[in-house]
């Protein structure tokens, strides 16, 4: 089985909800098809660079994904049946990057630094006398 990264963009007017539940119709898809979804990160509603499809935003998901190429090709023709979807791309690659992602790695060091942690808010040490 080859290892594919399949990235899908889909419509703004759809809620969170419903494109997880294309993350996870996609998952079905594969998995029927003899493969494994070993990742999925959804990014959320994103800005676009410019309009596609009348579209200013898109929802954004990532998949790691052990299939057969015949499993993809299923994908691909069911994404471009779907009005939801706007874009996709697969891209095949060596190995699979099981750890996140850079845009959520980002974000989840910004959620950190906003957090106060018990150490910030404890009294410091006193001075050890000589």
């Amino acid at each position: 089985m080859a290892l594919y990264e399949h990235t899908v963009m889909s419509r703004q007017d759809i809620s969170a909800q419903q494109a997880e539940q294309l993350n996870d119709t996609i998952k079905a898809l594969i998995e029927e098809a003899g493969g494994t979804v070993a990742k999925i990160e959804y990014w959320g509603l994103r800005n676009l660079t410019y309009r596609v499809k009348k579209n200013r935003k898109a929802h954004y998901s990532l998949l790691a994904v052990d299939a057969p190429p015949a499993a993809m090709a299923e994908v691909e023709r069911q994404l471009s049946i779907n009005e939801d979807v706007l874009r996709w791309l697969t891209v095949r690659v060596e190995e699979l990057d099981l750890e996140l992602s850079p845009l959520l790695a980002r974000r989840e060091r910004e959620r950190e630094r906003s957090t106060p942690r018990s150490d910030d808010n404890a009294a410091p040490a006193p001075a050890a006398a000589e």
